[in-house]
């Protein structure tokens, strides 16, 4: 846990970093927030609900644009919880990049295809990911550092999420780094540790 708490805080709730981004005029998925005691409004076509502070994909479901009243239950259980939640459109098959950075530097990609259940089927604690090793083109560097700008700090770790080039999400508290599939990642990451301690 070397990432400033201050940074931790900020990064825990979606609705705070995702607002901050998209004020720094970082491309950001579009994303409307429905805090406890407010009614889902749904979007156009197919969409996604999920709590604005979660990890693993938990109390996460995409919903196709019939289905509001099983959004709606949704909400209400995130609300319950006394979360907010989130509504994003659904992307579909595009694909999904998180791009892994150690110390302030770029270290290696991934692909990642993360299920989401559809309305209806069973909660899991954490969804199943489909990954492969990849390459990050520059246009996708230059959005995530400007996402980890934004976070400002001395990081010591940080995954940013893009899917068709707008950032989904800036992981700086909790990540999963992916170290098995960049080339030396291990070895980059504890070399970082050791060089703080």
């Amino acid at each position: 846990m070397l990432n400033p708490l201050p940074l931790l805080e900020w990064n825990t709730d979606k609705r705070q970093y995702l607002t901050d981004l998209g004020d720094a005029d970082v491309p950001v998925v579009s994303t409307t927030f429905v805090g406890p005691g407010e009614e889902l409004e749904p979007p156009a076509g197919p969409f996604v609900v999920k709590p604005a502070i979660s990890a693993g994909g938990r109390r996460s479901a995409r919903f196709e644009e019939g289905e509001v009243a099983a959004a709606r239950s949704l909400v209400v259980r995130i609300h319950a919880e006394g979360r907010t939640a989130m509504v994003q459109p659904y992307l579909g098959d595009a694909v999904e990049i998180g791009l892994v950075y150690v110390d302030g530097r770029y270290s290696h990609a991934v692909r990642r295809r993360v299920p989401l259940p559809e309305a209806g089927e069973r909660e899991v604690l954490y969804l199943d990911e489909e990954l492969a090793p990849t390459d990050a083109a520059p246009a996708d560097r230059t959005t995530a550092e400007a996402a980890l700008a934004c976070a400002g700090g001395d990081l010591l770790y940080g995954r940013v999420d893009l899917m068709a080039g707008v950032v989904l999400e800036l992981e700086i508290t909790e990540p999963s780094l992916y170290l098995a599939y960049g080339e030396g990642a291990a070895a980059r990451f504890a070399q970082a540790i050791a060089s703080r301690l």
